[in-house]
């Protein structure tokens, strides 16, 4: 019977381990740097290329089929130009690394 490959919980990843996703949050925050992920929802889009055409980190680019697929996730500045102007909301940008803690006033 051949084994199974298992699904490898590497250290370096922070979603797998708190520990190393605080580390990479505190060397991002001494830089003044944030990252973002994109999501595209492949079945609400339909092809228009607003977030290709004016996306000023270039982040995205065009498939054969005309959908928007991500080039480069690293270079978004977290503008949300795409997600606010996307006609079929087909577009999400959140925080790659929020801060999770409260803040000494509560909020």
């Amino acid at each position: 019977m051949p084994e199974r490959k298992k699904k490898s919980n590497s250290p370096s990843d922070p979603e797998q381990n708190p520990d190393s996703y605080w580390e990479t949050k505190q060397k991002l925050d001494k830089r003044g740097k944030k990252l973002f992920v994109q999501q595209i929802f492949e079945d609400w889009c339909k092809g228009c290329g607003i977030c290709v055409a004016f996306c000023p980190a270039e982040v995205f680019e065009q498939n054969k089929t005309s959908t928007p697929t991500i080039k480069n996730p690293d270079a978004c500045t977290g503008c949300r130009f795409c997600e606010f102007h996307c006609p079929d909301f087909a577009i999400s940008i959140h925080d790659r690394y929020p801060d999770r803690r409260k803040k000494k006033n509560g909020t």
